[in-house]
């Protein structure tokens, strides 16, 4: 991996160092209820590898423990690691949502406080001037999912049954959870490698362009 490749911010190409690629499935009937899955991963530049985290909701009663896993982590995150960037894709309303838990919970945590928001969104349509969707982005990055591409309104119908039935998740087919679950890490594994590849395609783009 090549620093001059990765995506610059302010003129400097290593913040992926100091990131967390972010990333939450959540469920929201006229409010936010839940967040149904937290992921989060990181690049450990010793060991030169990706470390991902994932939390998911197992009933109603798990709606605040989530959020709780959520500050833990961010703040170990912060302290411990020394992460000072969160990478998303159009995070916004995932801001908008745990913000709104947090505070529905009493959960006293300030993520803008602790970390500065890179969206590839914005920092696409910046270079490009054009908008762009997730899956699109990742087609023009040539990464392959693994995992089946999951709706919002099914992703939404499951976390409403795990939250009003609570031996629905015990009853949930693992083959559900696990593709649930690994949706959400190439979600976050595909921040990662949009961000340190960022150059190459661009500049890519740029000689077909010209």
């Amino acid at each position: 991996m090549l620093e001059e490749n990765t995506l610059s911010i302010s003129g400097k190409n290593y913040l992926f160092k100091d990131a967390l690629f972010f990333d939450l499935e959540h469920y929201i009937y006229k409010k936010p209820i839940c967040i149904g899955v937290f992921g989060c991963c990181y690049f450990d530049d010793v060991k030169n590898k990706l470390n991902v985290t994932q939390y998911m909701i197992e009933s109603g009663k798990d709606a605040r423990h989530i959020l709780t896993l959520a500050k833990n982590y961010f703040q170990i995150m912060s302290s411990k690691y020394g992460k000072k960037y969160l990478v998303t894709f159009s995070g916004n309303n995932d801001f908008t949502v745990i913000n709104y838990l947090f505070e529905k919970y009493n959960i006293d945590f300030d993520i803008e406080a602790h970390f500065k928001h890179i969206d590839l969104q914005k920092e696409y349509e910046r270079e490009k001037k054009v908008c762009i969707g997730l899956k699109a982005l990742e087609k023009e990055f040539g990464i392959i999912r693994e995992s089946e591409v999951i709706s919002g309104s099914n992703l939404a119908k499951t976390f409403s049954k795990i939250v009003k039935d609570s031996s629905y998740a015990q009853r949930m087919p693992q083959e559900k959870r696990d593709k649930i679950l690994l949706y959400n890490e190439q979600d976050v594994v595909s921040l990662f490698e949009i961000y340190v590849n960022w150059n190459i395609v661009m500049k890519r783009d740029e000689i077909l362009e010209s």
